[in-house]
């Protein structure tokens, strides 16, 4: 007996994500993540504005600093994107999986469709936290959620986090293998874009790498690129997107698993 319809496609993917811990785990730490770095770092930055020490850049902004937790955040986004598919191929259970459903393409669908749907409340609860706690930990230098571009940033947090966690998922699905695929994800966010961004003749190439494009959405001050604009940068992020499920979805349908 197959699954190949949508809703049942999408209740054994639900089964499947809330059953295993790794997967739920990941999910549940971007609020926590999110809160707990915007309440220290933030509460760092009031202390340090409160005795006008040169530690906070001139160009400091509050909307943007409230959105710091997310960052890290993001991180447990990523490991969730992988997971959802790395942990079937690294189990065996994809074989199951692929038996109930035949048809490769719903499959991968139905995964990307599930992805989605968890990633939106948990990015738009990770954003709302992470700038709510962080402006209350800037105290009186903190702002409201309508100042400036702040209904920007958060409308666009949500979104940025969707697209990152499928970016996550066709990634890991060409490389089938949890950890192969969190080592390269994380460098290229903790090392590989920060230090490409900061050289000369190749931060105009950088700029379009997929988390700092994204990222640009709710990016402000003196965080955000001049050279790329919010919206488009969200843009870029939904190609490299678009191309990574594309690149999943052919892997899948030509290699045996």
């Amino acid at each position: 007996m197959t699954t190949d319809t949508l809703p049942a496609l999408l209740r054994a993917e639900w089964t499947k994500i809330r059953t295993l811990r790794a997967t739920s785990w990941a999910l549940a730490l971007v609020p926590v993540l999110a809160t707990a770095v915007a309440a220290a770092g933030n509460l760092s930055v009031r202390v340090a504005l409160d005795r006008g020490s040169d530690r906070v850049r001139p160009d400091f902004d509050p909307v943007g600093a409230g959105f710091t937790g997310l960052q890290i955040g993001q991180f447990a986004l990523i490991a969730f994107g992988v997971l959802v598919i790395g942990g079937e191929y690294g189990s065996g259970l994809i074989r199951t999986s692929l038996t109930a459903v035949p048809c490769r393409d719903r499959f991968f669908a139905g995964k990307a469709l599930t992805v989605a749907a968890l990633a939106l409340p948990a990015g738009a609860l990770g954003a709302a936290l992470s700038f709510g706690t962080g402006q209350l930990a800037l105290g009186t230098h903190g702002v409201g959620a309508t100042t400036g571009d702040a209904p920007r940033a958060l409308l666009g947090a949500p979104l940025y986090c969707v697209l990152l966690c499928l970016f996550a998922l066709g990634t890991a699905t060409v490389l089938r293998s949890t950890a192969l695929s969190l080592t390269v994800l994380f460098a290229q966010v903790f090392v590989v874009t920060p230090v490409l961004a900061r050289l000369p003749g190749i931060r105009e190439v950088a700029r379009y790498l997929p988390d700092h494009a994204g990222s640009q959405i709710f990016r402000t001050g003196g965080d955000a690129d001049p050279g790329l604009g919010p919206w488009t940068g969200l843009a870029v992020l939904a190609v490299w997107t678009a191309l990574a499920l594309a690149a999943g979805r052919y892997a899948l349908r030509r290699r045996d698993v």
